[in-house]
């Protein structure tokens, strides 16, 4: 299903990216589709290397100018081939979701970081113009919001760890290689396409495949916690951005959020009203391991470095993502 329409991206970038070639690892993913969407909306003739292990090859199909490979970024001779002719990267293929991250930290590891390694190298060989990495606001961990980029990387989970360790890598090889790079960290994404399936899915997919099951939401912890939920266009936005920046961007990170907070429960009330189920009110669970408190972007760094505003807001992006969660979710549950 598609969201095409909602942001105007021709308006925002222009021409900039026509007949430019570019690679989106995890392309057919949540993140990944949308960023496909917009730059062949915008004219680029876009790779994909997704080995589908959470993306949907159904995600980017209506897409045209979209070639998808079916293969893990741990395959260098893949990642290679589809590299090959490109101007741009942009790296977003990781294992998600911070619970699973702590049963299986060596195999967090290597797909994320080793994975982030050989997307590197094939970047340095293919002489690519900048790399885009989708790092994650987990970094800041327990430092005080709102969370600027110069803080301490404070990592509570082998998830967050991993992306902090692949932005090092991110500025070594800007500094190392002249292979320019930028991280993007984005916080807390969600949208139209967002697994609500797995037993890790984000909160927003969570609750919406409860409440349209008719079961009450789960919140663990006292819900309390606060996240700066971002629509997934705005992370899109960002990486167009960092693309077209004119100077080099050396590995910096950048906060990609809408700069505003909301509790876990105020989440839950305001979903549970927009799909008519007010009287599913939460079941709460203990914390759980490597969860943060916390989460507030200080979007001054972005904004004076690549012009970034939030383009949806959060009201405007969750009413689009309950809706399409009503149509895609509603037959499963009846």
């Amino acid at each position: 299903m598609r969201t095409l329409g909602l942001t105007d991206w021709r308006q925002l970038h222009g021409d900039y990216f026509k007949g430019t070639k570019v690679l989106i690892t995890g392309g057919a993913g949540f993140i990944g589709s949308h960023l496909s969407e917009a730059l062949c909306t915008l004219g680029a003739t876009v790779n994909v290397i997704d080995d589908l292990s959470g993306g949907e090859a159904a995600n980017i199909e209506p897409f045209d100018r979209v070639t998808l490979v079916k293969a893990s970024i741990l395959d260098q001779d893949a990642l290679a081939s589809c590299v090959a002719g490109c101007r741009f990267v942009f790296h977003l293929a990781a294992l998600g979701s911070v619970p699973r991250s702590v049963e299986q930290p060596r195999l967090y590891n290597e797909v994320n970081t080793t994975g982030t390694l050989n997307v590197l190298e094939a970047a340095r060989e293919a002489k690519i113009q900048r790399v885009m990495f989708a790092a994650s606001s987990s970094a800041y961990g327990t430092n005080p919001v709102p969370w600027i980029e110069d803080m301490p990387i404070l990592a509570l989970s082998p998830y967050a760890a991993n992306k902090a360790a692949c932005e090092a890598l991110m500025r070594a090889y800007s500094n190392s290689y002249g292979l320019d790079t930028a991280c993007t960290r984005y916080f807390n994404i969600f949208g139209p396409r967002q697994n609500a399936n797995s037993a890790y899915a984000a909160v927003i997919a969570a609750f919406a495949k409860a409440m349209l099951k008719g079961e009450r939401p789960v919140i663990y912890g006292d819900g309390e916690q606060s996240r700066d939920f971002t629509f997934v266009h705005n992370a899109v936005h960002a990486n167009l951005l960092a693309a077209r920046h004119p100077g080099a961007i050396k590995g910096e990170v950048l906060n990609v959020g809408c700069g505003g907070r909301v509790s876990v429960n105020e989440l839950a009330r305001v979903m549970a009203k927009a799909l008519g189920r007010e009287d599913l009110t939460p079941t709460y669970l203990p914390d759980r391991a490597g969860d943060i408190k916390h989460s507030f972007a200080d979007l001054s760094k972005i904004t004076s470095t690549l012009g970034y505003s939030s383009i949806i807001g959060f009201e405007k992006g969750l009413g689009v993502t309950v809706d399409w969660y009503r149509k895609v979710l509603a037959p499963a549950a009846g």
